[in-house]
């Protein structure tokens, strides 16, 4: 079979993990959100490798996603896979992908089966678990391998943690952006007014502890099947995620009772591919509880309605657990996701919200999630972030003010670097936080001399990887044209507003025409509606000469 047409963005992956292997970066990541095909691209990379005469490792923890790589590698490349897992073994076969339990894999006895160099890349899905031991030990092994790993989750943390071992992200596809470009679904998400209680529910191996969440869960499962009628999921066919089998399994009763068509699934049950079967044909109504069984390796596109009832801080589990109802379905009629949330008290403010899902920073998470709270109503979280965006800006620049007017005394030739971030509107500034290690280091005395040449202020730079990106920024401003952190100290210094967003020229203009009129700001021009273009269209207006 040929390969597949691959989607824009998973084209431009491809492309990125190969160029940060062929410039040396062994080891990168991949960041998709669930439903858009990673499977799919690191497919299109393993036969890139084969085709250049390399062999190719997938590792997985779990059989079903074995299984699901061998295939979906098969459809799309025409590859064909061995298998190491249990008394299945890849030596003496010819084909160059295999796909390996990373429990059998791990074990010495079956390590030293292979060349240490036999391998050429290894795939890790769910690149989350590879800083675990039993990962680490394969990964260790065959250590003259590239490694791409692959992962859903958006945040900040968890890829700061891999980090430690991974050079590089080669590519990252927002959730958003898939959206906005229709390879998901928008989400809708719904707080409902409904507190419950998890002060009491103790934290182990940094997540929240199942058991205590069972029993913290339990006075509330009834009322939340009552909240769940309210809020029209009797039309909808949902998937709830709960922290024990047997609160699963009780919760399921409950909405039976309530007269849903509730069904339930586990490790242990027998029935188990039946029930997904009949689940996945069913309509509004139908509803899905499950102890984290589904989080990975299950793709059901027709889900419209997801409930998280199992709190959690890990970015990537919440991220897993809502992604089993982003994908597209367009034959069933689907338009929209639905996410319930409820009113959840804890005593820190780790837990995972609808709002991590898009977030850029904690403070945007943080106002989106009050005005969930406050909505009361299914609110489309890009327009919530949106808004809630705006707020944390005018929050910044209130902030900016009076730090501002605290420095003023201090460096009066520099630019404060927030100034400057702000000035420019750099998100990707201003929300920066140092993923590796290179980037957690100290700035260095010679970035901090080059800032201050630049005109930046290099007290407040905390790591080498701020540094090292505020120095990429203003050399590309450069490039452009654009005005320089000098230009903006002292425009902006006089009032003006956004001084970033103008031209070198246009701020070179400005300035001349203050000092011609002995350093102070013309009469007839206001710092604070002042705009450059309307005056450069003013000053192209031709004068009409009388007696010419």
């Amino acid at each position: 079979m040929g390969a597949v047409d691959l989607r824009p963005y998973q084209e431009e992956a491809r492309r990125a993990v190969e160029r940060e292997w062929d410039e040396g970066r062994a080891k990168t990541l991949l960041v998709l959100p669930t439903g858009c095909g990673k499977t799919i691209v690191f497919a299109m990379v393993a036969k890139d490798v084969v085709d250049g005469g390399g062999r190719v490792l997938v590792l997985a923890h779990r059989g079903e996603l074995l299984d699901q790589a061998a295939d979906k590698i098969g459809k799309a490349t025409g590859l064909g896979c061995s298998v190491e897992k249990a008394e299945r073994t890849s030596v003496g076969e010819w084909f160059r992908v295999t796909v390996g339990s990373v429990q059998t894999m791990m074990r010495p006895s079956r390590l030293e089966r292979f060349p240490r160099d036999w391998f050429d890349a290894i795939i890790v899905d769910e690149a989350h678990h590879a800083l675990s031991a039993s990962y680490q030990a394969v990964l260790d092994w065959f250590d003259a391998a590239d490694v791409l790993g692959v992962t859903a989750t958006p945040d900040r943390g968890d890829r700061r943690d891999l980090g430690a071992y991974f050079d590089s992200i080669a590519y990252e596809y927002t959730l958003p952006r898939a959206i906005k470009e229709g390879y998901l679904c928008p989400i809708k998400a719904q707080t409902v007014p409904l507190a419950i209680d998890l002060a009491a529910v103790r934290t182990q191996s940094g997540d929240y502890s199942a058991g205590d969440l069972g029993t913290a869960l339990d006075p509330y499962l009834d009322r939340i099947a009552d909240e769940m009628l309210a809020a029209g999921c009797m039309e909808r066919k949902t998937v709830v995620f709960l922290p024990l089998v047997k609160t699963s399994q009780k919760f399921r009763a409950i909405l039976e009772a309530k007269g849903f068509r509730a069904t339930e699934v586990n490790g242990d049950s027998d029935d188990r591919a039946e029930t997904l079967a009949a689940f996945d044909a069913a309509g509004g109504g139908a509803v899905l509880c499950n102890s984290m069984l589904l989080t990975e390796g299950w793709d059901c596109p027709s889900v419209d309605c997801v409930v998280v009832l199992r709190p959690t801080k890990v970015r990537s589990l919440y991220c897993q657990m809502v992604g089993r109802g982003t994908r597209l379905s367009p034959e069933t009629g689907k338009t929209e996701l639905l996410l319930l949330d409820f009113l959840w008290h804890v005593e820190r403010h780790e837990l995972c919200r609808p709002a991590h899902l898009i977030a850029e920073s904690e403070d945007v998470a943080r106002a989106m999630t009050e005005r969930l709270e406050q909505a009361g109503c299914p609110e489309d979280l890009e327009e919530v972030e949106r808004e809630a965006a705006k707020d944390v800006v005018e929050e910044r620049e209130r902030a900016l003010a009076e730090q501002l007017s605290a420095m003023r005394k201090r460096k009066r030739k520099l630019v404060d670097p927030l100034q400057f971030e702000m000035s420019i509107a750099s998100e990707d500034l201003t929300g920066y936080v140092p993923q590796f290690a290179w980037e957690m280091a100290p700035a260095s005395d010679a970035q901090k001399e080059a800032l201050e040449k630049a005109g930046i202020c290099p007290d407040e730079i905390g790591c080498a990887g701020k540094a090292s990106l505020l120095m990429d920024k203003i050399a590309k401003r450069r490039a452009e044209g654009l005005a320089t952190p000098k230009q903006i100290r002292q425009l902006e210094g006089r009032g003006f507003r956004r001084v970033g967003e103008w031209t070198m020229d246009q701020a070179s203009a400005l300035i001349s025409r203050i000092a011609a009129n002995g350093w102070r700001t013309p009469a007839s021009i206001d710092p604070a509606t002042y705009e450059p273009s309307r005056e450069a269209r003013a000053a192209r207006v031709p004068t009409l000469r009388l007696g010419a």
